[in-house]
């Protein structure tokens, strides 16, 4: 994929970035749960690199807080710099492994995930949290409450990936 492609594609996954949590954010607690800003950073990040995937999901977040207020002020820090390394994470696994199988694809997938949630962990524990965040606050969090929306990334994001390398290539 050149720069151009690389460069509407990771626009228009920062657009989906802001527009999909709306439509959840109509449930309460719906965006802890399905997680649906997450979806395009990693989607952008295994398609087009670290650089673009670390982008993608800095602008998503800061767009989103930005224009519609969510995610909120207290969880904006450490959302944008989970949502920026999974970008980053996801860009990086998919260069380092070539071979893009369908297993590759959710080893990449779930390096890039298991990455951004300890960045999260560690930076709201460190800084931006510091004293009110727990390790079974990170975990509830991080995983049990957002176990659907983890099972939807492992369904949804490979499928895609392997959809799009088939037609681009």
């Amino acid at each position: 994929m050149n720069t151009t492609k690389k460069l509407v594609f990771a626009a228009l996954c920062t657009a989906i970035g802001v527009v999909l949590p709306q439509a959840f954010h109509m449930i309460p607690n719906a965006g802890s749960i399905f997680l649906p800003m997450h979806i395009p950073v990693l989607f952008c990040g295994l398609v087009c690199g670290p650089v673009y995937g670390a982008a993608c999901g800095g602008a998503a977040c800061l767009l989103s807080h930005l224009l519609t207020g969510m995610p909120p002020a207290a969880v904006f820090p450490g959302m944008i710099c989970e949502l920026i390394v999974y970008g980053l994470v996801a860009g990086l696994m998919s260069m380092l492994l070539k071979n893009k199988n369908i297993g590759t694809i959710y080893i990449e997938l779930i390096v890039a995930m298991i990455a951004g949630r300890i960045v999260s962990g560690i930076l709201n524990a460190l800084i931006f949290r510091a004293g009110a965040y727990s390790m079974q606050a990170w975990i509830t969090a991080s995983f049990v409450t957002a176990l659907p929306g983890i099972a939807i990334q492992l369904v949804l994001i490979p499928v895609l990936v392997s959809r799009l390398k088939k037609f681009v290539e």
